[in-house]
Formats: C-alpha cells, structure tokens, sequence
C-alpha cells in the first residue's frame, strides 16, 4: 500500500448508487438483464433461424437468467435485512465479534494467499441486534473475493468522534465477471444495506487499485447520552 490514503468520498464507487437506496438500486439493476431476456426471447420467436443461432440465443438466455437469479437473492437479502430492523437491539461489543469473523476469515485468506492485518481497539460497545456477526462476515468475505492474490488486507477499528469506525483496506484484482452487479459486489451492496440499519455510515474510495471501506458505528455510550439530551435528562 502507497503512504498517500485515497480521499474518502460517500457512497459506493461501483455499483454508483446515485442517491438511491440499496434496494432501490437492486430494483432499478434488474431491468438491464430482463429487457434483454426479452429481446433475446423475441429474437428467437422471430422466425427459423440456423440451428446454431437458437443455442447461441439459448445460451446468452441462461446467462440472463443467472443474472437476475442473483440480483433477486440480494433483493431478498436486503429486504429481510430491512425487516429485522424491526427486532430489537442490544449493546455489542464491536471489536470481539470483529475478531471472531477475522479468525473464521483466516483460512480464506490463506488460501487466496492474503495477508489479515489486524490492529482492533478493545472496548468498541455498539447497539445492534444478534445479526451484527454475520453482517461482519458478509462484509469482509466479500472484500476478500475482490482482494488481489498475494496482498494483504489491513483492518483497523478505533473509536473516532463517539463512533466506532471500521477502516478496511486492499488491492483490488481485475473486475469479476458482470461487475458491478457480480456476487462479490452485491455482497458488499447488501452489507452496506446491513450497516444502515444500525445507523452506521458507509464511505468508499478508490485509488488506481488501491480500495478503501470505511464504516462508521455510533458507540452505545453516544446513543444513550444523546436519547438522555432529547428526553431532557441531563442538565
């Protein structure tokens, strides 16, 4: 990693939000893949064609297919997301489920042949509900498929102006396949999703191949301090 840290800006880089929510993007994303199922449908009812043409057809039909399979199970995920928001939530410690995911993450990274740096301050109290560890899970396995082989992906987690705040950087590798909408990228999509249901606030950036998350988690100790301002119990 160069000395010189790529500007944080908001939102995500790909896929480009452009102001919408996650589930408003995954919405909007699926109308590429439909419109073309149609007119490759439609091409092949057209009228006879060779017969290389109808598997041709069939084929590019199936990857169509694939494609929008994938975005409605990120379209699920993230509406079911939205619906825990509704279960009740609890004080966490941020930085001991953090490091639970980073030792079950370890043998992954190993086989990519990725290094884990790890720097975590201890007493990261969070309010969230009993899914925080899969959505940390979520967020870092999808950050390790787009990290380059033979890298090392530094995690940093330290409190920062009553937050918590998750930096993650790496190398990115070449574009997976139908990037921005490939797995990797949506898994990242919904975990973003993840993070806003608990009032966090996700920045991106970019620098040539150099990628950078961060994340930042109102600490329980400044929630509750701010519900006491609002309710008029501190003087």
């Amino acid at each position: 990693m160069s000395a010189a840290r790529p500007q944080l800006a908001p939102a995500l880089a790909q896929p480009n939000l452009n102001g919408r929510s996650p589930l408003a993007h995954l919405l909007h994303a699926l109308n590429q893949p439909l419109t073309g199922l149609q007119c490759s449908m439609e091409l092949a009812v057209a009228g006879p064609r060779p017969k290389d043409q109808y598997v041709r057809t069939l084929r590019e039909g199936l990857d169509l297919v694939a494609r929008i399979r994938l975005l409605v199970e990120a379209l699920r995920e993230v509406a079911e997301l939205q619906a825990c928001s509704l279960g009740e939530s609890s004080v966490t410690q941020f930085d001991h489920a953090l490091q639970d995911v980073l030792h079950e993450l370890q043998p992954v990274a190993e086989a990519r042949n990725i290094g884990l740096n790890a720097a975590i301050a201890a007493g990261l109290e969070v309010r969230a509900d009993v899914h925080i560890t899969a959505l940390i899970f979520r967020f870092l396995d999808s950050i390790l498929s787009l990290a380059c082989g033979a890298s090392d992906l530094q995690v940093t987690a330290a409190p920062e102006r009553n937050s918590a705040c998750l930096t993650v950087s790496w190398i990115c590798d070449a574009p997976p396949e139908h990037s921005p909408f490939s797995r990797p990228e949506l898994g990242l999509l919904i975990a973003q999703a993840g993070w806003e249901q608990i009032d966090a606030k996700c920045m991106q950036s970019q620098n040539g191949r150099e990628c950078l998350w961060q994340v930042r988690i109102p600490l329980a100790s400044a929630a509750h301090s701010e519900n006491q301002i609002e309710n008029g119990d501190l003087k």
